[in-house]
């Protein structure tokens, strides 16, 4: 089996990072399988909705520090590590305007965590366990979390948890606003399925324009943003899911989306 796995089934996009001996550890390898399935994603009419998971009892364990260490030949040479491989999955899920999901089953550390809060949502299990770790081995985060983790739980906190090297746990990440929902380990997998799958049911066009929305929003002013917002309520009520949907909700029946 592939250390790491990408498989499509009902609207659903799947990456699976497999190598649960390592608890995830992911090799420069797996990085380039990782950005090259969030490019796939973007393009495929068949994924409305990415999640990214963990085989076995973690969800990833960062950056397999032995390959790591022996690619840093010199402070040059680790800065394009970084930048040419490990950020090539920030990069892609800077371009992915579909939904995308952390699915959180026990430990991310390190970059592992990095690699959650870069992702739209995170619902976790109750064993989950979080940490910028960097700290601990000597180092700074290396794969977005200076930039992601202050968003969420606001700087003063950020920097405590960065700073610490901190473990959070699956109540904690929810109180934070880290995590959206906890759920029980047993029976995980069907719960953030289902959660994907009313995502993934949605009409897509609109959902791929909230988060665009969103995201802009948070960057500009309101009156940027209020004219953003109107130019795409033009564009989402001329598309036939915007038919589909008005019938449906007059009718008192199911819609059926097709993506445009």
């Amino acid at each position: 089996m592939a250390d790491l796995e990408y498989d499509v089934a009902d609207g659903i996009g799947t990456i699976l990072l497999n190598r649960p001996r390592l608890k995830n550890a992911f090799t420069f390898a797996m990085i380039d399988d990782w950005a090259q399935a969030l490019r796939s994603a973007r393009t495929d009419p068949a994924v409305r909705v990415v999640v990214v998971t963990g085989a076995g009892d973690a969800f990833c364990s960062g950056v397999d520090l032995d390959e790591f260490n022996a690619q840093a030949g010199g402070p040059f040479a680790l800065k394009s590590a970084l930048t040419d491989r490990i950020h090539r999955v920030a990069y892609a899920l800077e371009d992915l305007d579909k939904p995308v999901i952390a699915a959180v089953n026990g430990t991310a550390v390190g970059a592992g965590m990095d690699m959650a809060l870069m992702c739209d949502i995170r619902l976790v299990a109750r064993s989950a366990r979080m940490s910028e770790g960097y700290i601990k081995v000597g180092l700074v985060p290396g794969d977005g979390g200076c930039y992601y983790l202050p968003r969420l739980v606001g700087m003063a906190k950020a920097l405590e948890l960065l700073w610490t090297g901190d473990f959070v746990d699956a109540e904690e990440a929810l109180r934070l606003g880290i995590a959206s929902h906890v759920y029980d380990d047993e029976g995980f997998r069907e719960a953030w399925l289902g959660f994907a799958r009313r995502i993934a049911a949605q009409p897509p066009i609109n959902v791929q324009m909230i988060k665009r929305a969103a995201y802009q929003s948070a960057r500009t002013d309101v009156r940027t943003a209020l004219d953003l917002i109107s130019s795409h309520m033009a564009v989402v009520h001329s598309t036939r899911d915007s038919a589909e949907a008005m019938a449906a909700f007059r009718g008192k029946r199911a819609p059926v989306f097709e993506g445009r």
